[in-house]
């Protein structure tokens, strides 16, 4: 199994279990994030937590052993946007989620991130949109998330820059909600919030959504993931990536 999902004390934890090839992302996480977003619905807890195991990587993106067989934009648009639709229901679960962000979260691993409520980030983590050195762009709603909730300038130079982050850059960028040092950091983080009546998370989680939804914003998650798709395609992505495949393996 890929992924573990754990209900203990009315937090429902998704890890990504996939510690060998930096917990990239492939079907079978797809379906588990699938699961978990029924589960949060059915199960209605007070809190989600969304990690990894081990301590190298949140999350590397999508898996290019895998994904690297996608060749055409009509190939790579379905990938795209059944994970993109992940994500937009993730961001829209009715409960607070968390991102604790274990290790580097890099290209779709950052969008994951991004989609959630609250980012902690482990100390030595680095995190960052890079996207741009494959010859793409984000194509899981990530850019249209981060667009939306950092500072403009802040948002599109993460974008832009293509690399990763350190834990600090991105606290002061915006991107970081707390650093963690130790474990029970995030139990802090949380102790304040389990004092207040579920029903009112809740209620403030739909004024989230209703906003969200005034803005069109599955709509602008959608020409994102298009626009990606039609990028895909390229010859400058496939090379890039080719190029990326053979470092690896050095």
């Amino acid at each position: 199994m890929s992924y573990k999902i754990e209900l203990a004390e009315g937090i429902l934890t998704f890890t990504i279990d996939r510690p060998d090839i930096r917990n990239a992302i492939n079907a079978d996480v797809m379906e588990g994030l699938e699961t978990l977003i029924t589960k949060v619905h059915t199960l209605k807890p007070r809190f989600v937590i969304i990690t990894a195991a081990g301590t190298q990587a949140f999350c590397s993106g999508g898996d290019l052993s895998v994904f690297h067989e996608l060749k055409t934009e009509e190939q790579a648009y379905p990938m795209l946007k059944r994970m993109s639709d992940v994500l937009y229901g993730i961001k829209t679960l009715p409960v607070p989620v968390i991102a604790l962000v274990n290790g580097a979260a890099v290209g779709g691993g950052c969008e994951i991130a991004t989609a959630c409520d609250y980012r902690l980030v482990r100390e030595h983590a680095k995190c960052g949109f890079i996207q741009g050195t494959l010859a793409i762009t984000s194509g899981w709603g990530g850019g249209t998330y981060l667009l939306d909730m950092l500072r403009h300038d802040h948002a599109l130079k993460m974008l832009c820059d293509a690399k990763p982050y350190t834990a600090d850059e991105l606290l002061e960028n915006g991107w970081a909600t707390k650093i963690i040092k130790e474990d029970g950091d995030v139990a802090d983080f949380i102790r304040s919030m389990k004092k207040i009546l579920p029903e009112v998370h809740q209620a403030y989680k739909e004024i989230a959504i209703r906003q969200w939804q005034s803005t069109n914003l599955k709509e602008r998650v959608e020409a994102e993931v298009s626009r990606c798709a039609k990028l895909w395609a390229e010859d400058a992505h496939h090379e890039a990536v080719d190029n990326f495949l053979s470092k690896s393996k050095k």
